[in-house]
């Protein structure tokens, strides 16, 4: 059986034996894959440096659905994103994201979440590193609604009762924003009218917002953050996650 062509992004890679290499690939055509790379370490490989962290091209597999682990038979490269390293908001950012779809994403096909990785990722690398931050956070609100974990922003999480305009609280267990009844009481993290903005725009993936001081930038990553362990990460650690939380 020839292998199958599709596009494909590098999600993580690591030795397997004394030449050989394991790669997660995101792939358009079928979701997140596992293959093996006979022959990468060795010096006239002909993968070369193509396998690098984020990396994209045409990866050709020789793919058997009853199994979990595939054969790269080759990875045609378009693009390295080198840029992503020249700084720590950018470079944090995109590992978050390779981190989420490599952890979250569903077994089936869905293009959705590739195409916006992808989109992501150009747009980071070409990213100032003074709006890297937005950019960040937008991509990440976005990608969490295209794995299915969207927060509740119309209406209250918990009621789902139609919300005033101003300040509001979002509830981090409950899923979103919170009608002042439901909020009584509660720990949920009380949000300013411009901070409530901010995040209604950047989860929908606008980042034409008013700017925001390096204070407002860490509190809107802590609530991410949280709300994506809560929701998604099954409480498994997310270490690339935790580093853009710091970053």
């Amino acid at each position: 059986m020839p292998p199958v062509s599709t596009s494909a992004i590098v999600l993580q890679t690591f030795k397997y034996g004394d030449t050989s290499k394991i790669v997660r690939l995101a792939t358009r055509d079928f979701g997140v894959q596992s293959a093996i790379a006979k022959g990468a370490s060795r010096p006239r490989s002909r993968f070369g440096g193509r396998l690098q962290f984020l990396s994209q091209g045409t990866a050709q597999l020789y793919l058997k659905h009853t199994r979990d682990l595939q054969t790269l038979a080759g990875f045609d490269l378009s693009a390295q994103r080198a840029e992503l390293a020249g700084d720590v908001g950018r470079y944090a950012a995109a590992a978050a994201l390779a981190e989420l779809v490599l952890r979250l994403s569903p077994v089936e096909r869905h293009p959705e979440i590739f195409d916006l990785l992808e989109r992501s990722l150009d747009r980071l690398a070409i990213a100032p590193p003074e709006v890297a931050g937005l950019l960040g956070l937008a991509a990440l609100w976005q990608m969490v609604a295209t794995l299915g974990f969207a927060p509740s922003l119309d209406d209250c999480a918990r009621d789902g009762k139609a919300l005033p305009k101003g300040a509001v609280r979002f509830s981090v267990t409950d899923g979103g924003f919170l009608c002042a009844t439901c909020a009584a009481g509660s720990e949920a993290a009380k949000l300013g009218t411009e901070d409530r903005q901010v995040l209604e725009r950047l989860a929908t993936g606008e980042t034409d917002v008013t700017p925001l001081s390096a204070k407002q930038l860490a509190a809107h990553r802590r609530l991410l953050a949280r709300f994506i362990r809560c929701h998604a990460s099954e409480e498994r650690a997310l270490k690339a996650l935790e580093f853009w939380e710091r970053s």
